[in-house]
């Protein structure tokens, strides 16, 4: 199958390139490399798909629906992941028409792309446990009554969600929305808690640990999460008993972890001890996370394999490895 992916060179994105190159699959992959964290790291990525047979990248800004609109091959593609949008939920704080123009107009840019195809490929699109709030009973199901967001990037991620509905209801466009839980691992996002306590402990700077540490998350490893959507753009997908072809599913791990229990495996990781600094809430974030994932495991036969040690313990050898610490973040004291 041909295989168009959006985000290509973020984490989620090229690791799903790889896996599906590696399955006979071609992929066209779209990114517009912006500079919200180090281009570098994104290049990195893409050089690493570039060697590989049956991959193509357009440079591609999705809130130009006219660009998205001419890409060629259009009429040739099977299946559509689309994963780019303006992450971060402290950044929409700080700059929201960002997340507009990414989230809002990009979304919309790719429904109307998968509208018009000549094929009207099957459409998997990104998602946010961020959509559920700080209101929502654990374990969040998909079921849930999400109206109340708490930043704007859950918003956006929530009104992404509503399009589609749209979408399947006036055109039977076929999509399933995926809402990720905190994924993370080799080849990760410098913005995210697990990249940046691991380049701050192992440089003896003081880490940032908010709510007094009072948090709870579901890590979700990357390659169960690439098993999910996997799973998810080569199936079938089954939309009998619905009156429109949209479904939504929880990707994530089922076991949350406190955020001091998530530090002290940093530091047995990096055998380094944190010097950490407590800090009230902050705006838009919220306590907890936790999937319930029985939907994809009954649909899909999902089930995350790897625990919070291994999956830190092989982040933070990646991290040394290829010595990461050049695409961190600027270190801010």
């Amino acid at each position: 199958m041909l295989f168009l992916i959006t985000g290509v060179a973020g984490f989620i994105g090229s690791r799903l390139a790889h896996t599906l190159l590696k399955g006979g699959h071609e992929v066209v992959g779209l990114d517009n490399l912006n500079t919200y964290y180090p281009v570098a790291l994104k290049r990195a990525r893409l050089d690493t798909l570039r060697a590989q047979p049956g991959f193509s990248f357009e440079q591609v800004d999705l809130s130009r629906p006219d660009a998205v609109l001419a890409l060629p091959r259009r009429d040739e593609v099977d299946r559509v992941v689309h994963l780019a949008a303006q992450a971060g939920v402290r950044y929409s704080l700080e700059a929201p028409f960002a997340y507009a123009d990414a989230n809002l107009t990009g979304h919309l840019a790719v429904l109307e792309f998968c509208r018009h195809a000549a094929r009207r490929p099957l459409l998997a699109y990104a998602s946010s446990s961020s959509v559920y709030g700080d209101a929502t009973p654990v374990p969040f199901r998909e079921d849930a009554i999400v109206d109340k967001p708490v930043s704007l990037y859950a918003a956006t991620k929530r009104a992404d969600e509503l399009m589609s509905e749209t979408y399947a209801h006036l055109y039977g466009l076929p999509q399933i929305g995926m809402r990720f839980f905190t994924v993370y691992g080799p080849w990760g996002r410098p913005d995210m808690a697990y990249w940046s306590f691991t380049d701050r402990i192992l440089k003896g700077l003081p880490i940032r640990v908010f709510n007094g540490g009072q948090m709870r998350r579901d890590f979700t490893y990357i390659d169960d999460a690439i098993a999910g959507v996997r799973a998810i753009a080569e199936g079938d997908a089954e939309f009998s008993g619905l009156d429109r072809p949209h479904k939504i599913y929880n990707i994530g791990h089922n076991q949350p972890v406190a955020l001091l229990d998530f530090i002290s495996e940093i530091e047995r990781a990096t055998g380094c001890s944190a010097d950490k600094r407590m800090e009230p809430m902050q705006p838009g974030d919220v306590t907890e996370t936790c999937a319930d994932i029985s939907r994809l495991q009954s649909d899909y036969a999902y089930q995350p394999q790897t625990s919070l040690r291994d999956g830190i313990g092989q982040f933070v050898d990646w991290f040394r490895t290829q010595d990461a610490a050049r695409f961190s973040l600027p270190a801010d004291g």
